[in-house]
């Protein structure tokens, strides 16, 4: 069953929707994807209608649907043209392959306070990947990262199934993380850390992830 049943949006209703999408987006940084109050969002969206996420997304998949959406396109875009330079590089460059990763990531978070919040929703998800409704599934499919997983997953060292997926869940959360607590410094009212500039980031955050994703096993371990 698909997790929205609701009605299209034409004129006040479009921007209803784009209200509560900015909301939604806001409160499920700050408060969880699946732990956001629906009626915190609809007061936020400055909706007086309680049920109005229902109304537009039939259910709280469905809003979170609408949320990935907002930015699938562009880093389907992004990594889409990465991944092509990354395939005609050598079969164990992994380096290129992460890079498909963490620059259009990088790109997204300096787009400003949503592109943000989104990373760090998006890395909810994939946290949590196996509780996902599968419209959520499909959404972030469509941000464009099930071939670049692929890939990387083939260039890296022969892992069993769980500790594969254990890396790649641990590599993808250290990466949105990443970049989306760099952008909250950049935007913080107070100095703290000084930041590496765009370009040194992406190279280190990239050599961080693909050590992170080929560190050796502990001794007993395989």
């Amino acid at each position: 069953m698909s997790a929205s049943t609701a009605s299209p949006a034409t004129g006040a209703s479009a921007e209803t929707r784009r209200r509560l999408v900015e909301a939604a987006t806001e409160a499920f940084a700050e408060h969880g994807v699946f732990t956001a109050s629906l009626v915190d969002i609809t007061r936020r969206a400055g909706q007086r209608n309680r049920g109005a996420v229902h109304y537009h997304f039939g259910s709280r998949d469905g809003l979170i649907v609408a949320v990935v959406d907002q930015h699938a396109a562009f880093l389907a875009r992004r990594e889409g043209e990465l991944l092509e330079l990354a395939r005609n590089r050598p079969d164990d460059d992994l380096t290129a392959v992460v890079e498909a990763i963490v620059r259009p990531a990088v790109e997204l978070s300096e787009t400003g306070t949503d592109g943000r919040r989104y990373l760090v929703i998006i890395g909810q998800l994939v946290e949590e990947y196996d509780r996902v409704h599968p419209d959520v599934a499909a959404a972030l499919e469509r941000t464009g990262g099930v071939p670049v997983y692929a890939l990387l997953a083939a260039r890296l060292p022969a892992y069993d199934e769980a500790l594969l997926n254990e890396r790649m869940a641990l590599v993808t959360s250290f990466i949105l993380r990443s970049v989306a607590d760099r952008a909250r410094a950049q935007e913080g009212a107070t100095p703290g850390r000084a930041q590496l500039p765009t370009e040194r980031f992406v190279t280190n955050l990239v050599a961080m992830a693909v050590g992170m994703a080929t560190a050796p096993l502990p001794s007993g371990d395989g």
